[in-house]
């Protein structure tokens, strides 16, 4: 293949459309609570073949997470979304969030916090 054909298969990355989070069977009702009730994410519905195997989905704005409903769960320790949001020390501040801060990024304003679940999030300011 010739280096001219290479650059015209190239994809054209345009964004995350969603992160996909898991949480434990039944969860929906703490999954709720924290991200519409504390993060402030409003829930949308889920198409009908896909509600009926549990879990939601939460968005604002370009922000969307849905939680997934695993029968196998275990917390991603790890592995997190990186979610960016505007005032985040009033906002941290303000919601009563337990976060860890961190200044291992210079120039860079973030936290990292868990979900009811134990899922590692990373809240960026922006």
């Amino acid at each position: 293949m010739r280096d001219d054909d290479k650059a015209s298969i190239q994809p054209l990355w345009r964004g995350i459309d969603h992160v996909q989070v898991a949480m434990p069977v039944g969860g929906e009702p703490n999954a709720r609570a924290f991200y519409a009730g504390v993060l402030g994410l409003t829930e949308v519905p889920k198409p009908p073949v896909m509600a009926a195997r549990g879990g939601c989905w939460f968005e604002s704005g370009s922000v969307r997470i849905h939680l997934g409903a695993d029968a196998e769960f275990r917390p991603a320790r790890k592995a997190h979304p990186a979610l960016v949001v505007a005032n985040l020390r009033a906002f941290v501040e303000h919601a009563g969030l337990t976060v860890r801060w961190s200044d291992e990024i210079p120039g860079t304003v973030r936290c990292h916090l868990d979900d009811p679940f134990g899922n590692r999030l990373e809240l960026m300011e922006g």
